[in-house]
């Protein structure tokens, strides 16, 4: 079976997560990834714990089955790698700030007119255009500045960054939108474009309801904890013994919903349509959980299953990893050893084709430099 990406050879220079995030879902494509490591040091995330038998385990799940080589761009004979890579790639990634790549001769402009089918993606915190764009960012730079930390978090409480690192992540996955976009669009004209993607901009593209709430209302929204502030009921409700998620995305679905708890309102002015249970939200919530309040929540959960109704357990991320339905499809993956043993465990890969294989496992991570000597001997081949 041939992987999507069977044959596309990645130059990677990026490090921490934005970039190697992109990378490794391209490697869980059939990309080859040569992973371009400072020597002596390597990518930061060597050094980020939770450590296991001295190894990241943080590194170890975002860089599986990636090969490493450290090279100095300053140095003259690691520079002269470095070209003989450039010539053999698909796609270089990087994510330094921008103007580094430049400087070392290796931007986007000259590296087009040398090698004009290379694919140039970069990731930054601010992207390569406007007047901000030198500045450095993190994750939770671009969530605060970006608009998610605004509408995340409890109402009248401070703002709190999304327990996920999406700023880096959501850029990941754009990037390796515009790499799979380019290597389309050069299949037919056979020349590569640059890729710009910006952190910042990523959070934006994110902000759907906020967006058009905003822009509608002219007051940009504020925190509204676990419920939607379009979509009700859609948030949190106590049971018996805790919370549990009830998700009634229409007006069908609320009939539905109140049919299953025999609550009959489904017809009452305040509540049959879905702008109507917006302004009536809390009411509403009291209303549903005077019912819920009076059994578990394993009990809601099965009885309004039964009757069609999104809903769900509030689940913390041992239990994720447990859940049956997550297991079976194999989005709980080993990262083995050198030694072919499992040693962590990782996120599968979402995307799921008729054509990839999707193995239990996952090769790897590269000791710094360790594939050295084949990648050299691959190059000497020509």
């Amino acid at each position: 079976m041939t992987a999507p990406l069977d044959g596309v050879t990645i130059l990677d220079l990026t490090h921490v997560l934005a970039g190697p995030y992109a990378s490794m879902t391209l490697a869980d494509l059939g990309a080859r990834v040569i992973k371009v490591e400072r020597p002596g040091l390597g990518d930061d995330t060597r050094a980020f714990p939770p450590f296991k038998d001295g190894q990241s385990a943080y590194f170890a799940t975002i860089n599986h089955g990636k090969e490493s080589i450290a090279l100095d761009l300053k140095n003259v004979e690691d520079r002269a790698v470095f070209e003989q890579l450039l010539a053999r790639s698909d796609i270089l990634l990087e994510n330094y700030r921008p103007g580094v790549m430049e400087r070392l001769g290796y931007g986007w402009e000259d590296l087009h007119v040398r090698f004009p089918r290379l694919i140039y993606g970069a990731v930054s915190g601010f992207g390569h255009t406007g007047p901000e764009s030198q500045r450095p960012a993190y994750d939770m730079v671009v969530q605060a500045r970006g608009g998610v930390m605004s509408i995340t978090g409890e109402r009248d409480r401070e703002p709190v960054r999304v327990g996920a690192s999406i700023g880096d992540i959501a850029a990941g996955m754009f990037l390796a939108q515009g790499v799979l976009a380019a290597l389309l669009s050069r299949s037919t004209t056979g020349l590569g474009q640059k890729i710009d993607i910006a952190m910042l901009d990523c959070q934006l593209a994110m902000l759907e309801h906020a967006i058009a709430l905003t822009t509608v209302s002219g007051e940009p929204p504020r925190p509204s904890g676990a419920r939607h502030p379009s979509i009700t009921p859609f948030e949190t409700f106590h049971a018996k013994d805790g919370l549990f998620v009830i998700a009634a995305g229409n007006d069908a679905l609320f009939a539905t919903l109140c049919r299953a708890l025999n609550l009959p309102i489904a017809d009452d002015p305040r509540f049959a349509t879905n702008p109507a249970r917006c302004e009536n939200a809390r009411l509403l919530k009291r209303l549903i959980e005077a019912i819920t309040l009076e059994e578990p929540k394993a009990h809601w959960i099965e009885v309004l299953t039964t009757a069609g109704v999104p809903t769900g357990p509030i689940q913390n991320v041992a239990e994720v990893l447990q859940d049956p339905q997550i297991k079976a499809r194999n989005m709980v993956v080993d990262v083995l050893d050198h030694a072919g043993r499992p040693a962590y465990v990782a996120a599968g890969n979402p995307i799921k084709m008729s054509g990839l294989t999707d193995p239990e496992t996952r090769a790897p991570a590269p000791k710094l430099d360790e594939n050295r000597a084949e990648i050299l001997a691959w190059l000497a081949k020509g």
